[in-house]
């Protein structure tokens, strides 16, 4: 598909976060904003501003019919995201559309098999992956520096909006697991899921919640989420057998601390009962090396997903968090919400890529 410079763009949600979308798309030189779609048209002249000479709408068709629409940027409620995201697909336009993908895996595939069926662009704004800390963070880890993985521990906590429609898991965990999914070395894979969530203030669903996911290399990986706590916590502790790092999201004079420091256990190579027994004498020895904090630059991870998105398109190429990463995030979900009900056992991942015409088409996440 042929794509005129500067890309159309229509946003299409004005409440929180489609007005971040407007900006950035306005301040993308490769786009141009066309439209903004809000069931509440004045609210989207609101965000448009009175001097702009973008139309607002509340008619998606209107908005898809145009031929100078080449992308489409959702920010509407996670309910509507397989409709309005499919019609956009149906229509022949690109999309950026919010974390989950869609209600459900189901839906998921769909809109994945409807976008590649198309050769069109469907792209997730999993944001915190763009943010030049996770960039950094992913460069070492898979570019070896931190050794072997060995866990993750992320905390993200607040007195957050208590949602209607999702528990806190499917409100808060997307960005912990869109990032896990990010940084995770290509030959690590979540492969089991433990969820326990807790609703004390009655609100019908989990409010406070803790994942727990097993990966392929024999670690953990730990979520935990929270819209009770009166504190703010965005923390991530990535180990390695070399380095640890943590990110603190918070904390914008340091977002990220790399230690070499850690716990290292001398043991002899040997196997059978010889080997049980040198696991027994094993020496347990402490490294207390330095801290490096890195120079970071300071850029808004919106801009990026934009330039992202439009590089994408331009160069008929996947983008760093495509539709198959968005899968991978609501395989984790939904397998969370299996064991929430099921008390907290272990349940396998479910396979984002199934039904088998994604699991054997030639693309590539």
């Amino acid at each position: 598909m042929t794509t005129r410079q500067p890309i159309g763009v229509a946003v299409v949600g004005a409440g929180y976060w489609g007005p971040n979308l407007v900006r950035n798309v306005a301040a993308t030189p490769a786009m141009r904003l066309r439209h903004l779609c809000d069931l509440d048209v004045d609210r989207a002249r609101r965000v448009l501003g009175e001097y702009s000479i973008v139309p607002a709408t509340a008619s998606l068709d209107a908005v898809l019919a145009d031929p100078e629409v080449d992308a489409v940027a959702v920010a509407t409620p996670a309910a509507t995201h397989h409709a309005v995201v499919m019609a956009a697909l149906e229509a022949g336009k690109h999309v950026l559309v919010e974390k989950p993908l869609a209600p459900t895996l189901e839906e998921g595939r769909e809109l994945v098999a409807a976008a590649e069926r198309r050769d069109l662009v469907l792209m997730l704004d999993h944001t915190y992956c763009y943010t030049p800390a996770v960039a950094h963070l992913r460069g070492l880890v898979r570019g070896g520096e931190l050794g072997d993985l060995q866990y993750l521990d992320s905390v993200r906590i607040n007195l957050g909006l208590v949602q209607r429609d999702v528990d806190v898991l499917w409100d808060l965990a997307p960005h912990d697991l869109s990032i896990f999914d990010s940084i995770l070395p290509a030959d690590v894979a979540p492969v089991a899921v433990s969820a326990h969530g807790s609703d004390p203030i009655g609100a019908g669903h989990a409010c406070v919640a803790h994942l727990t996911i097993q990966l392929s290399n024999g670690s953990l990986a730990h979520v935990h989420v929270n819209w009770l706590s009166p504190t703010k916590i965005r923390t991530l502790v990535v180990g390695g057998s070399r380095r640890t790092v943590v990110w603190d999201d918070l904390n914008p004079t340091q977002r990220l601390s790399v230690y070499d420091r850690g716990v290292d256990a001398a043991i002899p190579r040997q196997t059978g009962a010889a080997g049980a027994a040198a696991h027994e004498r094993a020496t347990v020895s402490y490294r207390l090396g330095d801290m490096v904090a890195p120079a970071l630059p300071e850029k808004e991870a919106l801009r990026a997903v934009m330039e992202e998105f439009a590089a994408s398109i331009t160069e008929q190429r996947a983008p760093l968090t495509d539709g198959r990463a968005g899968l991978r995030v609501l395989a984790l979900l939904e397998s969370a919400a299996a064991s929430m009900a099921e008390g907290g056992a272990f349940v396998p991942v479910l396979d984002a890529l199934a039904p088998a015409d994604l699991a054997l088409d030639g693309a590539t996440s």
